[in-house]
């Protein structure tokens, strides 16, 4: 570290000039000057000669007031300031704030030379985030930098752009960046990308449209543009990496190039060829490989000569051992280089570098999952590490051994892991081992005792840092169940009893969560317990109350617990002592519930209907709208009270009397000019006319063209390509685990090793027979011959704990009425939701699945959809389907991903679709795509259909029988999805489905979370000779659930006021859409966007998002570009909308 503090001072000079040097006492500063490297030398040398941190906050004090005098001087020179923002830094750097000096940092980086212009870029990018307000000021700067020739201004700019160049301004200078992609320089190139980098994880739609610009940079001629473009491709890979694996060809070229050195020699890293663009290659290839043979095949032969070549003892050949690794486990397997991967991790474990041995036990637990025999090879070096001085290696065997815990092994790790727990110190290690514990003890526990006994012991060490979901799901489990009525009570029993017995102990400190845990179960299951007093529980409540170092909320907790029992008993003493005594507490909301309490046990009628016995998961109606205040409402606006104005009504009143400041960015490329009469920054485009000139700054008309998205030569964007992969696994049946036999957990009692090995641990020393038990113990359950049960795998035991369903038919009906109560208020009042009835939840059906071997996929984009314009009419769904009316729609674009067979004879002669496929009579109407293959087997095949309705997306699924006999209980099931929401049930049950016959599911989707473009995945599975499952897999786009919004003029100019995120661009007219209608039209009919009004070369349009986001748009037309300014509450929406305005304005 020191050597890099003294290589930094040793370059500061430099910043300065070194002119500088030279300056005397009668410099070009006035007598009594010295040279800026003196002053900041003197100042670190001060600083360091310190002895105390309040001298040196005095020392930098001092230094601040002179700074702060010099710069606010109006006769200090652009030299003078350059010197005294390096002194800012540097107390910056210290922590000590210096914000008098932001603005000027920003003036220096506009006025100065390129040595002032240097420093002052400098110091803003260290002293300004992202967010920072003063940024506005510097936008213009950028753009004018960027259109310099300098190519070092040009590069200073693109950095800044780079590092905290804030959202809102992206289109101000994005269209500048993508022409700097095609600059001669490569230095140029590079910033440029690593700045489209900046924008795609800051706004991904943004820079959709040119994504075959990415494409060309990772073909650069120039090594590090091309190691730049891997940045964006592994994050764009890690959200969908099917739509990039025609790319893996290229990916494995280029890292065959840079282990065999064929790059530059400025590459390597200690004699290893480009170390860092080699893990990131890794990374990508182990992406696009998973769970694909045919992609891992192109790269096994990489990945080896990877391996071979990383021979060299040092850390950085470590790191690309450890990802080549990873990489190797991750794809298809092969079993030579999984192999060679497991003699590299025995390698790492075995070593005696603590940093080597922690990345062996990572792969380990990384690995683990797919070659549980791997931790059986190595398991006396894993119990060595359980008592490794380093907590760093102890936490990670932990983490390991967390992954291969099974239901014979749980009683032993879980003591280890409670070992550690009381050990630890750190807060982090503290909350995420006890989550760890909690969730082991709930899915492997042997026992009630032992379950409770582990959480108390988890809330005893854990203490107050425990997250607060761990109480609350232990309660939960509580108040639920199980579907056992009397295993519930047997657990709520024991429960009662060891709070009870721990209740018993004098000046036992507790933690306060712990004392909450315990007073709920006491009130609300204390009168299971038959043969203890409710006099001796409510005594020791009470005595807990009168604890100094109980809280106030835990003391709210105790009172609700007295409440509770109080409700069970005629009379008692204790009770009416308590109320005594808190009538008159100085804490309101104690005082609160002692009268409360005080009124219930008057009427104890009233108090038992209140407080019914084990009712917590019982349903509550709750009048969300408030009915019963209806006549107070009513009374109040009767007496002259002023009525209730939403939000977005205040907000429009606040900014009609106040003048707003114009926020937008210098030289954006919107071209527009607005009245000076009326708000700047939040105008009504229904009401106002925008002026034809151009904003910005003056001196940048002349670079009209260069600040509009230039989209010639820009090619569509390319479909997604891959598939998913296909496995076929049969699951055995497997052996039923044996009970481990394991005294008291707490108390740290061991089972006796297994008989098998008794002969070996004769022979070995008292230290070698404790760990070959402890091994034994641990590590059973793992194996070829045994039953395996892996943290992340599917699990075929028993789960212990299985909580019940308690959720009715109409609790379900509710949470709906909630999802759309909660969208609403999101997007504002303005936004409408339409009720939707879903059917009850089936169940899950527990059984070993066999999935049929598949090929890969290929995407089908039904380009024909957007030709088809047709009149909307109203038409209504099978009442079975969907209670609520829905209307026809227009058909929109898709992509949809088929899943077909593997290339083999019988499939080859089933692939032609064999029945005839139609929708039914209700549907037919309607808008919807052409019926497309899914999957199939040998036995059953699987098609799709898109229907789109005004208020949904409606997916058909037709299933079809192929064979000569009758399949029963065939099942479909949609998979939960992070952006899509299937409204009615996800799965669905064929009873029985004919021979040569075809059955249709039909379901309702919304966009849940907003995205461009996702995947919704399923299965159907089916008995035929054995179990077998078929995955599908559905790709769904944004206009897949955009719909027309009619609106009037008047309602939109009230809405677009209240909408606060928005995006303008520039779109260059094509010679067919010359006129201003006709490229109106193209919007409505391949968005699908409602025109409400055309007023001479301006339109307003409206569409919505289902369910019920809207989305407004501004346009307007000059010198052959159409200007856009979206708007909407969804910040993403505005952003998709315009690419897929871009796309469509482009193929047109």
């Amino acid at each position: 570290m020191s050597d890099v503090v003294e290589r930094t001072l040793s370059v500061l000079p430099g910043l300065l000039g070194q002119h500088d040097l030279g300056v005397g006492l009668r410099g070009a500063g006035g007598p009594g000057r010295v040279s800026a490297t003196s002053r900041l030398g003197s100042l670190i040398r001060s600083i360091t000669a310190l002895t105390s941190k309040h001298e040196e906050e005095k020392l930098i004090q001092q230094e601040l007031t002179s700074l702060k005098a010099t710069v606010s001087a109006p006769t200090t020179t652009l030299r003078l300031m350059k010197e005294c923002m390096v002194r800012l830094i540097y107390c910056e750097m210290l922590g000590y704030e210096s914000s008098f000096g932001y603005i000027h940092a920003i003036k220096l980086a506009q006025q100065g030379n390129l040595l002032e212009k240097r420093v002052g870029y400098l110091a803003v990018s260290l002293f300004l985030h992202e967010n920072h307000e003063l940024l506005l000021l510097l936008v213009n700067t950028v753009v004018k930098d960027l259109q310099s020739t300098n190519l070092v201004e040009v590069c200073m700019a693109l950095t800044v752009v780079s590092q905290i160049f804030p959202r809102e301004m992206i289109p101000a200078v994005l269209p500048l960046i993508e022409d700097k992609l095609q600059h001669s320089k490569e230095i140029i190139r590079r910033k440029a990308v690593q700045a489209l980098y900046k924008f795609y994880l800051i706004a991904p739609n943004q820079v959709q449209h040119i994504h075959d610009k990415f494409r060309k940079a990772l073909c650069d001629r120039d090594a590090g543009v091309m190691a730049a473009s891997l940045h964006i491709y592994l994050q764009m890979i890690k959200e969908s990496s099917s739509a990039y694996k025609d790319l893996t060809g290229s990916f494995v070229t280029i890292l065959k190039q840079v282990v065999g050195g064929k790059l530059p020699v400025d590459f390597n890293y200690h004699s290893v060829p480009a170390p860092w663009l080699q893990i990131q290659l890794l990374r990508i290839l182990g992406l696009l490989g998973k769970d694909d043979p045919r992609t891992s095949e192109l790269m096994y032969d990489v990945l080896d000569e990877s391996l071979r070549r990383a021979e060299i003892n040092h850390n950085i050949t470590y790191a690309i051992l450890f990802e080549c690794v990873q990489t190797i486990y991750t794809i298809y397997p092969k079993s030579e280089l999984l192999e060679k991967a497991a003699k590299c991790i025995g390698k790492f474990v075995l070593s005696p570098k603590i940093n080597l041995k922690y990345l062996g036990l990572k792969a380990l637990t990384y690995v683990i999952q797919q070659d549980p025999n791997l931790a059986l090879q190595h398991q006396m070096t894993i119990i060595e590490c359980l008592d490794h001085p380093d907590p760093i290696i102890k936490r990670e065997t932990l983490e390991l051994l967390y992954r291969i815990t099974n239901g014979q092994n749980v009683i032993v790790i879980v003591q280890k892991m409670l070992d550690y727990l009381k050990e630890s110190k750190e807060e982090y290690a503290i909350i995420n081992l006890a989550g760890k514990i909690a969730e082991l003890a709930e899915k492997y526990a042997p026992d009630n005792e032992w379950f409770i006994q582990t959480m108390n012991a988890v809330f005893s060490v854990g203490g107050d840092v425990v997250h607060p979901d761990i109480p609350n799901n232990f309660l939960r489990l509580l108040a639920e169940g199980f579907d056992d009525g009397k295993e519930d009570n047997q657990l709520r029993i024991y429960a009662v009893q060891s709070y009870l017995a721990l209740l018993k102990e004098e000046d036992a400190l507790y933690p306060q969560k712990f004392l909450q845990v315990m007073s709920w179960v006491l009130g609300e299951y204390a009168s299971l317990v038959t043969d203890v007093d409710p006099e001796v529980i409510l005594t020791k409540l009470h005595s807990l109350l009168k604890k100094t170092y109980v809280t106030s909320e835990t003391k709210v907790w105790l009172m609700a617990a007295v409440t509770k029992l109080a409700s069970h008993t005629s009379s008692s003493m204790t009770v009416d002592k308590l109320i005594q005594e808190f009538s008159n507490s100085l804490d309101t909301c104690m005082r609160q519930h002692a009268f409360e309490l005080k009124h219930l046990c008057e009427d104890k009628a009233l108090m038992k209907s209140l407080l019914p016995f084990d009712a917590s998961c019982n349903d509550i109606v709750v009048d969300a709208s408030l009915s019963f205040l209806d006549g107070f409402v009513a009374e109040g606006l009767g007496c002259g009270a002023a009525p209730y104005k939403p939000h977005h009504q205040r907000q429009q009143e606040k900014l009609s009397q106040e003048k707003a400041l114009n926020f937008e960015p210098y030289g954006l490329s919107f071209a527009s000019s607005v009245s000076s009469s009326g708000i700047t920054g939040r105008q009504s485009p229904a009401g106002l006319s925008f002026g034809s000139d151009t904003s910005g700054n003056s001196a940048e008309t002349g670079h009209k063209e260069t600040n509009t998205l230039k989209l010639e030569g820009v090619r569509k964007l390319w479909g997604k390509e891959g598939y998913l992969p296909k496995k076929e696994s049969k699951v055995g049946k497997e052996d039923e685990p044996q009970t481990v036999s394991c005294g008291s957990l707490l108390a740290g009692q061991m089972g006796e090793p297994p008989v098998s090995q008794s002969d070996q641990v004769a022979s070995l020393s008292e230290e070698d027979k404790e760990k070959q038990q402890l091994a034994s113990t641990l590590f059973i359950g793992l194996g070829s011959s045994a039953s395996v049960s892996l943290m992340g795998k599917a699990d075929t035991a028993t789960q212990k704990f299985k909580r019940k369903s308690k959720i009715s038919a109409t609790q379900s009906s509710e949470d709906v009425t909630d999802f759309q109560n909660s969208a609403a208020s999101d997007f504002g009042p303005l936004l409408d939701t339409v009720p939707i009835n879903m059917e009850g939840c089936e169940g899950s059906i527990n059984t070993k699945l066999r999935k049929a071997s598949l090929c890969s996929s290929d995407i089908v984009e039904d380009n024909t959809a957007f030709e088809t314009s047709q009149s909307l009419k109203t038409s209504g769904l099978d009442d079975g389907l969907l209670d609520s009316r829905m209307s026809q729609s227009s058909l929109f674009d898709g992509n949809i991903e088929i899943f077909q067979p593997s290339p083999s004879s019988h499939c080859e002669s089933a692939s032609k679709i064999p029945l005839v496929l139609c929708l039914p009579e209700e549907l037919e109407g309607l808008a919807h795509s052409e019926v497309v293959e899914l999957c199939q087997s040998e036995d059953l095949a699987l098609y799709f259909c898109k229907v789109w309705t005004d208020d949904s997306l409606l997916l058909t699924v037709f299933v079809s029988n192929k064979t000569t006999s009758a399949f029963n209980t065939v099942n479909l099931v949609f998979e939960e999805t992070e952006h899509f929401q299937v409204l009615e049930s996800p799965t669905y049950q064929f009873p029985v489905i004919e021979a040569q016959s075809v059955k249709l599911c039909q379901r309702c989707v919304w966009m849940d979370k907003f995205c461009t473009q996702g995947i919704l995945s399923g299965s159907v599975s089916y008995q035929s000779e054995m179990e077998t499952c078929l995955e599908f897999s559905i790709t769904l786009s944004l206009l897949d659930f955009i719909r027309p919004m009619a609106m009037t003029t008047e309602d939109f100019g009230k809405l677009w006021l209240s909408l606060s995120n928005d995006v303008k661009q520039n779109i260059k007219l094509s010679s067919s859409e010359d006129s201003f209608s006709a490229a109106l039209n193209t919007l409505q009919q391949k968005l699908k966007l409602h025109i409400v009004d055309i007023i001479g070369n301006e339109g307003i349009l409206a569409c919505q998002l289902l369910p019920s986001v809207p989305c407004l748009l501004h346009c307007r037309t000059h010198s052959g570009m159409l200007a856009l300014w979206f708007r909407s509450p969804c910040s993403a929406l505005p952003d998709g909308l315009l690419y897929q305005c871009q796309k469509v304005m482009e193929e047109s």
